[in-house]
């Protein structure tokens, strides 16, 4: 299968990395979401729906403008004729390059920060609270910049091993979940040191 060309295809390429961007991340709001319907429901206000539907649209708003930028990186790679059938970089080095990128960047104290946020469900309504429709499609808005400030690299990642492998998806929708679990940043280091291990590895094998 290659990758999808023209306008259609542009239009194909944005909606697989929107589609999965809401399947991988949608996840991961849902404590936050449940948090603030059970605040909205505690204080028996009207219009509890309306107020986590606008948080959810806020936050998705962050992936899908970050899906369009992945479209267009992926529009260029195309024009480049550098895509596999998978819709991957199949050169190793570029690919070594990203691992060790989103690696390093794992290690880092902004990767830190924007974790805390997203392990912190209550932390992040007590500390952003709004009110009103309007303040919660903000609140969601700023919740979906700290989760792409955490994940962006882990989605960069992608480009090394393909949008359309499933298998790959799914694993990195299960360490992104695991990094949320508790309040340590363990998991987002180990993940960190392994990506580098396997960055270093593929940059070592093509030079033999």
């Amino acid at each position: 299968m290659d990758a999808p060309v023209g306008a259609t295809g542009v239009l194909l390429t944005f909606s697989m990395w929107a589609v999965m961007m809401v399947g991988m991340m949608g996840s991961t709001a849902a404590p936050v979401l449940l948090l603030l319907a059970a605040s909205h429901a505690r204080r028996e206000e009207r219009g509890v729906p309306a107020v986590v539907l606008l948080f959810g649209l806020g936050y998705l708003t962050i992936w899908l403008g970050f899906s369009v930028g992945a479209t267009l990186v992926h529009w260029a790679l195309n024009r480049a004729t550098v895509l596999s059938s998978i819709m991957a970089i199949g050169n190793p080095r570029v690919g070594g390059a990203l691992f060790i990128g989103a690696g390093a960047y794992q290690l880092t104290p902004y990767k830190n920060a924007c974790l805390e946020h997203c392990q912190t469900p209550m932390g992040f309504l007590m500390s952003h609270w709004r009110e009103g429709p309007g303040g919660a499609f903000r609140m969601g808005l700023r919740h979906g910049v700290y989760c792409l400030g955490c994940c962006w690299a882990l989605m960069a990642l992608l480009f090394a091993l393909g949008v359309m492998n499933l298998l790959w998806v799914a694993v990195l929708t299960v360490f992104i979940l695991a990094e949320r679990v508790g309040k340590s940043t363990v998991v987002a280091r180990l993940g960190g040191a392994v990506m580098i291990g396997v960055g270093v590895f593929l940059m070592v094998a093509i030079m033999r």
